[in-house]
């Protein structure tokens, strides 16, 4: 049945899952390139959380990037990942530690030219770091409540991306397109006659590939999910605890 069972790989390169404990303790344990590449792919994802957090534990907007670039640095070089212990909580806990633990012996002005080393982040959006700062709602939230928003909001990027992968290579990209913004639950009855209108469907055809669509992203999310925690039991509250960051 369309939306279920396992789903092929993508034929070309895959943009690896952004937090996948088996790519913390494979590039932290061996010399994987596969490993390598696919925790740059996670420090990328993971750039602008934490350049949130560290503006908002105060650090100006050039000392937060070169940090920033730094700490990210040092996780691919793998100095952190050795001390990365799965069983000891969440991917994001583990974050926000090594991250409390890099802020806390903070590198002195002297080095920040030197802060980053060889690699560098390249932001694929529209708008540099501190430009989506001041972009941020005027708030008296925590660095934490701040960064776990921004962590929901790259694990739902994260879904919606690898959910229109797969509707490319399935031939339903233009269901994606047309459908994207009904996944988060909204009926719209306009909106489905204007699918079917488009798609050249039925109206009904129309609502149930969107219900298939809706459901097949909530096996994705729930999937992600998974890859951050270390039994399925903490799935649940993970989803609770990602809805309730999006909602404060």
């Amino acid at each position: 049945m369309e939306g279920t069972g396992p789903q092929p790989q993508p034929a070309g390169p895959r943009i690896f899952a952004t937090t996948h404990w088996s790519v913390v303790l494979a590039a932290g344990n061996e010399g994987s390139a596969n490993a390598s590449e696919a925790l740059e792919t996670l420090c990328c994802a993971y750039w602008y959380p934490i350049y949130v957090y560290v503006r908002r534990k105060g650090h100006g907007p050039e000392d937060a990037r070169d940090l920033t670039q730094e700490f990210f640095a040092q996780l691919i070089s793998k100095e952190h990942l050795r001390q990365a212990d799965r069983q000891k909580g969440k991917f994001r806990s583990f974050l926000l530690a090594m991250l409390d633990h890099f802020l806390a012996r903070e590198w002195s002005r002297a080095h920040r030219q030197k802060r980053g080393g060889e690699y560098r982040f390249i932001s694929l959006d529209q708008h540099t770091p501190e430009e989506r700062y001041r972009l941020e709602p005027a708030d008296n939230d925590t660095p934490e409540k701040r960064f776990l928003r921004h962590w929901a909001l790259t694990v739902l990027k994260q879904t919606m991306e690898s959910l229109e992968r797969e509707c490319v290579r399935n031939g339903k990209g233009a269901l994606f397109l047309e459908a994207r913004n009904l996944l988060s639950g909204e009926r719209d009855a306009e909106a489905y006659i204007t699918i079917s209108q488009r798609l050249g469907m039925a109206s009904g055809a129309a609502r149930v590939a969107v219900h298939r669509l809706r459901q097949r992203y909530g096996e994705l999310l729930r999937s992600e999910i998974a890859q951050t925690v270390e039994t399925p039991a903490e799935v649940d509250e993970e989803m609770r605890c990602l809805l309730a960051a999006l909602s404060a």
